[in-house]
């Protein structure tokens, strides 16, 4: 009897010691990630751009069936400061794709956008802050293209993401403040289409901190 109630003991204490031991491991492990979201940091981020030839929201139907018509891509860096509510600024290179019925529509830019943000709860944060743009080249069906109202422009973005540790994911939306087209003209000089430089855009980045 004495036997048994020893034995049934050291089976409690184990069962206790296994999960105190498990309690510390995940106390641990928030505790790093917690860590790695505190305070300022700089860093890469990467990911796709989707352009919209018009309405964004009235074309998501279209990217569904079609995700790889109007996707682009970025990379970039980017430096964060504070914590809680931070300032953040990024240096981003892009390369955007439209489709449209008369042909490809290309441009590589030179993105700048300030944010500032705020956590929410637990990972979570959200932001806005307007986006500088410099168009560096356009071509359309591989016509290049100087005449654009002005290369350089203003727009704004917002959105929201979690941060895990170093790394991040943000979804955000873009648009510019103002219409900026750009003219592409025929062989005879004459106008044969007008498009839109700062189309409203969904942007998907993953991000590192270093």
């Amino acid at each position: 009897m004495k036997t048994f109630k020893t034995s049934q003991k050291s089976i409690i204490t184990d069962s206790i010691r296994k999960q105190f031991l498990m309690l510390f491991l995940f106390a641990l492990g928030f505790s790093s990630i917690s860590f790695g979201q505190v305070g300022s940091s700089y860093g890469i981020r990467a990911g796709l751009n989707y352009n919209s030839n018009g309405d964004l929201f009235n074309a998501i139907d279209d990217a569904i069936e079609n995700p790889e018509k109007n996707m682009g891509f970025h990379i970039g860096v980017f430096g964060k400061f504070g914590n809680r509510l931070y300032i953040k600024p990024e240096f981003v290179y892009t390369n955007t794709k439209s489709k449209y019925d008369s042909g490809d529509f290309n441009m590589q830019k030179l993105d700048l956008p300030v944010l500032a943000g705020i956590k929410i709860i637990g990972p979570l944060h959200i932001f806005l802050g307007p986006s500088f743009q410099y168009i560096l080249s356009s071509k359309f069906e591989g016509v290049s293209s100087d005449d654009i109202d002005q290369k350089f422009s203003v727009g704004f973005n917002f959105g929201a993401g979690v941060n895990l540790g170093r790394i991040g994911i943000d979804l955000r939306y873009e648009r510019g403040f103002s219409s900026n087209e750009i003219s592409f003209l025929g062989n005879n000089g004459i106008d044969i289409s007008k498009l839109e430089t700062r189309p409203e855009q969904l942007i998907l980045s993953l991000s590192v901190a270093l």
